[in-house]
């Protein structure tokens, strides 16, 4: 099971954490495996948050499109497309693109079992 973690950190702290990151393996120190997002805007991490529920049901359902996905949720495809995309842009959905009866079917899938936040008080 992938464990994405989230936080929100300037770009002095991202840097400095690959910097030690990268120490660390030099050196055979290996931590366990995971995705991070740190996002240094806060409107950015707002977005994630609002628009979670559409990952937690792409997790939970599976969905076998976008379409089916908007119906699940009860939202318009086109909002739910822009959410997608977001995401998309992110790394934390990924899209299969199939083919059916001649219509191109476009499958979210989230490869992430785990969502850690990782937020310090200001």
């Amino acid at each position: 099971m992938k464990k994405l973690i989230v936080s929100v950190k300037t770009s002095k702290e991202v840097l400095n954490q690959a910097t030690q990151a990268m120490k660390d393996m030099q050196e055979g120190k290996f931590k366990e495996s995971h995705y991070e997002i740190a996002f240094s805007e806060w409107k950015d991490f707002r977005k994630f948050v609002k628009n979670i529920d559409v990952i937690i049901a792409i997790y939970k359902h599976k969905p076998k499109s976008i379409y089916e996905l908007s119906k699940i949720m009860g939202i318009d495809v086109s909002n739910l497309n822009k959410v997608i995309s977001f995401f998309e842009d992110l790394e934390l959905i990924k899209i299969k693109t199939s083919e059916q009866n001649g219509r191109t079917i476009k499958t979210p899938i989230v490869e992430y079992g785990q969502i850690q936040f990782n937020l310090k008080a200001a």
